[in-house]
């Protein structure tokens, strides 16, 4: 069970990362057993799935089995097991109240919380890891990447879209994390060398010596005057990309230097699709990963929609995966009919070709939630051993107005196990939903842009969610209670295993940790040895 998060070291210090951090010191290139691909949570105390409920449903059977990763196989997140998120929640709350089980709900955040940055918003934000989903602290310093924008250039914090770099920030290891802010190191790259004219989320892996890889989502907007002003409407470009440079430390602080960027991949319009076929496609968000069950070979996640021209695909069955002859299935015509079929997130899988990671080929979706949802963000592959076995967790986030016509979901972590990195993946708690902000799901579905006041004021405080080591979850704030946002969230942490999950409310101050907590479990390079 984790300590207080007041007392970091503890956390960091168990046994075993300990003899791991001995392990990797006197080595260049960083690697761990597959038992210890990531720290694993601490379980929650039942396993077991929620019971059905009466009225709705039954979800989906999945077997978690695992498939060779080139292979043609896609795990649905089908409408039956989405409906389940509904038979979990509460009908007869009153309006604006939480209506999910606490076991699935961030504690709230309170209004007064502190700015991050008083000269740009924060948002996306991740680690400096290794190949493992292993959190570096590089020299002494722990490292973090954030989307930001910057707060005075007179646009508002909802067109921070297409206005977005990539930033860093660093502070000392032994840092208090309740106390001490993290220091903003300003743009990761320089002006008008990226790949693009924004940069959205991905992923940075210390490599070998100082050399780090920054895996981004290269956005192009040709319409940013427009959109800052109110208007505009031109649809981006997106590419996945990569830009390999070096980080130092000192007593001073984190630098970078020495970017050399690369274009990876653009969506093919067949597997995932590209922005002839939809102004509104998704591709972002690279998030790349070594599979102990495959030595040698470097994957990727990322989101994506399934290929073809928007309004073209049809629900099938198997995208609504109800049981035959179950009493509460929907009529698949009635789905159609409502245009549930505009709605097709994927979670994409690429494989790298060299050594270099600068050649990739498409695999075939490990995900699709078609009929169900429209986004699938930032997922991220995390691996932990459960009774002496690898076990898959698919994590992602998603916003309740980007589910099909009659879903209902709230912002937030969802959550797939399985036993590979292609598994016919079970979702957790039955219904996908890992973490959701508080939200009365018997209200319409809102944006947080413009909220009502007779939903609950927390529907939106948190978003972006990052799964680490540990169950800790990290996010930012977007809207707490009319507040706007801009900084990150209090840590939160959720306890997992075997597909169920529940939140830890012995966790720091009711279930909320410090304000963007995000630990480091292995040392590189020296504790505060600058060499």
């Amino acid at each position: 069970m984790h300590k207080h998060p007041n007392t970091p070291r503890m956390l960091r210090w168990r046994p075993a990362a300990a003899a791991l951090v001995a392990t990797v010191a006197a080595t260049a290139f960083l690697a761990v057993p597959s038992a210890q691909a990531n720290e694993p949570s601490d379980p929650p105390a039942s396993t077991q799935m929620p019971t059905p409920t009466p009225g709705f449903p039954l979800p989906t059977p999945h077997t978690q089995t695992a498939h060779d990763p080139a292979s043609d196989f896609t795990s649905k997140w089908t409408r039956a097991d989405a409906k389940q998120i509904m038979a979990q929640s509460d009908s007869k709350v009153k309006p604006g109240q939480n209506s999910m089980s606490p076991d699935v709900t961030m504690p709230e955040i309170p209004e007064d919380f502190p700015a991050m940055n008083d000269d740009v918003w924060v948002w996306d934000t991740w680690s400096l890891t290794d190949e493992n989903a292993n959190q570096i602290s590089y020299k002494g310093y722990d490292v973090i990447f954030s989307l930001v924008a910057d707060r005075h250039a007179g646009y508002g914090f909802d067109q921070r879209h297409w206005n977005a770099r990539i930033g860093y920030f660093f502070r000392k290891t032994n840092a208090d994390p309740a106390k001490d802010k993290w220091n903003y190191g300003g743009h990761l790259f320089l002006d008008n060398t990226s790949i693009g004219n924004t940069e959205w989320s991905g992923s940075t892996r210390l490599m070998q010596g100082n050399h780090v890889n920054v895996f981004y989502t290269a956005t192009t907007f040709y319409d940013v005057k427009e959109r800052n002003a109110g208007g505009g409407g031109i649809a981006p470009d997106a590419a996945i990309a990569k830009a390999l440079g070096n980080i130092h430390a000192d007593k001073n602080g984190v630098t970078f230097d020495g970017f050399q960027h690369t274009k990876l991949l653009e969506p093919d319009g067949k597997l995932y699709q590209n922005k002839a076929q939809n102004p509104g496609f998704a591709f972002r968000d690279p998030y790349t990963f070594a599979d102990p069950a495959h030595p040698g070979k470097t994957f990727m996640v990322f989101e994506g929609n399934t290929g073809g021209k928007r309004g073209d695909y049809r629900c099938k069955d198997e995208d609504l995966g109800y049981a035959k002859g179950d009493p509460n299935a929907e009529n698949l015509a009635e789905v159609n009919s409502k245009g549930a079929y505009y709605q097709t997130a994927n979670v994409g899988l690429a494989v790298a070709d060299n050594k270099d990671l600068t050649k990739w080929h498409f695999l075939p979706p490990v995900l699709s939630a078609n009929c169900v949802n429209d986004q699938t963000e930032r997922p991220q592959i995390f691996i932990q051993n459960e009774g002496g076995k690898n076990k898959y967790y698919l994590f992602t986030i998603s916003h309740q107005f980007t589910y099909a016509a009659g879903m209902r979901g709230p912002d937030g972590v969802y959550g797939f196990v399985g036993n590979g990195v292609r598994s016919d993946y079970q979702p957790m708690n039955n219904s996908g939903l890992a973490l959701g902000s508080p939200t009365d799901l018997n209200l319409p579905s809102e944006s947080p842009e413009a909220p009502t006041p007779n939903q609950n004021g927390r529907q939106f405080q948190a978003y972006s969610h990052y799964v680490q080591p540990g169950g800790l979850v990290q996010s930012f704030i977007d809207n707490v209670n009319g507040v706007r946002g801009g900084s990150l969230s209090p840590t939160v942490k959720i306890n997992f295993r075997d597909g169920v999950s529940k939140v830890d409310r012995s966790f720091g101050k009711n279930g909320l940790g410090p304000f963007g907590y995000l630990p480091t479990n292995v040392h590189v390079g020296g504790n505060g040895l600058y060499k």
